[in-house]
């Protein structure tokens, strides 16, 4: 399971600014940043299924992904991770690729997906729980978000105190440049845990009450469980891209920082401001 924080269209040099923690047993097979699909989409692999929780293309379109925590999950469902690849590699918008999951709601297990199209300056939020409410595919306002593993924005007291530590650091940083390494250090390796009384009450108290950090270290029955990765990515405007990863790997941790510009001649250029 993963946790995210993001900023849209609130900043006067970035558009857009996300950070994400990836939590998964430390055995799971997992490639770390580097481009693939013939150098057309940057992000690491899921060695097992095949798929991504977080990647981007070179024409601007990117997507992350976490899991919905809920009682049961149904092992022979289609892989969620494959949802951002089919994203990147179609030529759909946002909306168009979330309507065209209407129909294949029961083949996943619940997941929520922030679908964007960056050179067009759209994203959308894609979930499909609640299951009676079948798929929802919602335009994501501008602002200050954070996606655990219930719907957006869901005021979990994890996702709260990630939201309190994005504001403050964006908010000391608004006219200036912004440091991924330095914002993640400050942010993402937080080891708090909830109360036990705040729990959402879903699974067991010991799991919640492990993976209530932000930085998830714990020791479950199936294995060492925690957080694998932390990712940080920004646009500039004028489609300057920095996606920067630190990864674990054979019990050393890594990191890498690749940049890129947007694919295109028509960049979303800054708001004027009066």
């Amino acid at each position: 399971m993963c946790i995210a924080a993001f900023l849209w269209k609130s900043h006067p040099r970035y558009p857009f600014v996300l950070l994400l923690n990836r939590d998964e047993h430390y055995n799971r097979p997992t490639t770390a940043l580097a481009w693939w699909e013939n150098g057309e989409i940057l992000g690491g692999k899921d060695g097992l299924a095949g798929g991504t929780w977080l990647a981007c293309n070179r024409t601007g379109k990117l997507a992350f992904l976490t899991n919905v925590r809920e009682k049961a999950t149904l092992p022979a469902r289609n892989s969620r991770g494959d949802l951002p690849v089919r994203f990147l590699k179609s030529e759909k918008s946002p909306k168009e690729f979330g309507e065209e999951l209407v129909g294949q709601v029961e083949e996943y297990n619940g997941f929520n997906l922030v679908a964007a199209d960056l050179r067009a300056m759209t994203i959308v939020y894609i979930t499909n729980r609640p299951k009676d409410n079948g798929l929802s595919v919602t335009e994501v306002s501008p602002g200050i978000h954070v996606l655990s593993n219930a719907k957006l924005d869901t005021p979990w007291p994890k996702a709260l105190r990630l939201r309190r530590s994005f504001e403050d650091v964006i908010g000391k940083c608004f006219e200036g440049e912004i440091s991924v390494k330095d914002m993640t250090e400050g942010i993402m390796k937080d080891t708090n845990k909830d109360d036990e009384c705040e729990l959402p009450g879903i699974l067991s108290p010991d799991y919640e009450y492990a993976a209530s950090a932000i930085f998830v270290e714990a020791n479950l029955p199936s294995g060492p469980y925690g957080t694998v990765s932390t990712s940080a990515v920004t646009m500039k405007y004028g489609g300057e891209i920095c996606f920067y990863e630190r990864s674990l790997e054979k019990d050393l941790w890594r990191e890498q920082t690749i940049s890129y510009r947007i694919e295109t001649e028509k960049i979303a250029s800054r708001p004027i401001r009066g």
